[in-house]
């Protein structure tokens, strides 16, 4: 794997485009930047707030009016999670070539991952009922991108191997596809050396190396 390089529009001769698209924003907001479980917090410590009030012996509506107040950072911390979360997916391109997936991303300062596909091990499908997907590479190559530099392009909690991961994508299963057939190009070889690692309900799972065959 490369380092972090500016990456040039057009593609080297003989390399030719299969997919390119964005994270969606709500997707990556949920996911990424838990906006739901800083909001369900904040409700939560509205309702303890109220119930420590009367408890106290305050009046229930001076309770709830001083419980309301706290809607105020509640609703600024969502809002500035949104916005991030915005930002990040316009400023974020994922492709996938005959040779390799790129990732460019970064608010203030745009760089790219050139991720070749000899290199990708392993790789894998999540899907949600919205129709995105996450699929996150696990590399064969000795050189590791930090985790934090990657994120939130990246595998959660994979810190000591960073995944990089595609993330939030609209249409998962088709861009799964794309890619395995990729891999299989890639490789020459009938079947590619994945190992799919599903991380979906039953009935909802589908191995990149199945869809390959």
């Amino acid at each position: 794997m490369s380092e972090f390089e500016d990456e040039a529009e057009r593609l080297p001769k003989g390399e030719s485009l299969l997919w390119e698209g964005r994270p969606l924003w709500w997707p990556l907001a949920v996911r990424a930047f838990h906006v739901r479980k800083v909001a369900l917090y904040f409700a939560l410590f509205m309702a303890w707030h109220f119930a420590a009030s009367v408890a106290d012996g305050a009046a229930v509506a001076s309770a709830g009016i001083a419980a309301l107040w706290l809607l105020i950072p509640g609703a600024l911390s969502v809002a500035v999670l949104c916005g991030l979360a915005l930002m990040y997916a316009r400023t974020t391109r994922y492709r996938v070539t005959s040779r390799r997936v790129l990732m460019q991303f970064g608010v203030a300062l745009p760089i790219t991952l050139n991720v070749p596909l000899r290199i990708v091990g392993s790789a894998s499908l999540k899907s949600y009922s919205d129709g995105t997907g996450d699929i996150p590479l696990a590399l064969t190559g000795k050189e590791r991108a930090a985790y934090l530099l990657l994120w939130p392009h990246v595998r959660p909690w994979k810190l000591a191997q960073a995944e990089p991961m595609l993330r939030a994508v609209p249409d998962g299963a088709r861009v799964a596809e794309v890619l395995a057939k990729a891999l299989v190009a890639a490789t020459n070889e009938p079947r590619p050396p994945v190992a799919a690692r599903l991380d979906v309900p039953a009935g909802d799972a589908q191995s990149l190396a199945a869809v390959a065959a």
